[in-house]
């Protein structure tokens, strides 16, 4: 799943570490999600979205397989 992490927390001047301690969650996590290596929970996603006030669907892009 393709996501817009890394356009967004750098339209918003946020770091990795910035954005890794505010979600509770590792920089490696991060940089993870942002290199596509890793799926967010759903959770996690949430937490995202509400971080940059938007919805998932703005943060993540869903493409059927």
């Amino acid at each position: 799943m393709n996501n817009r992490i890394k356009e967004l927390r750098k339209e918003n001047n946020v770091t990795q570490e910035e954005l890794a301690f505010a979600l509770g969650v590792t920089r490696q996590t991060i940089i993870s999600l942002e290199n596509g290596k890793y799926n967010a929970s759903l959770q996690l996603a949430f937490k995202i979205a509400k971080y940059f006030g938007t919805e998932i669907e703005n943060v993540f892009i869903f493409e059927e397989e």
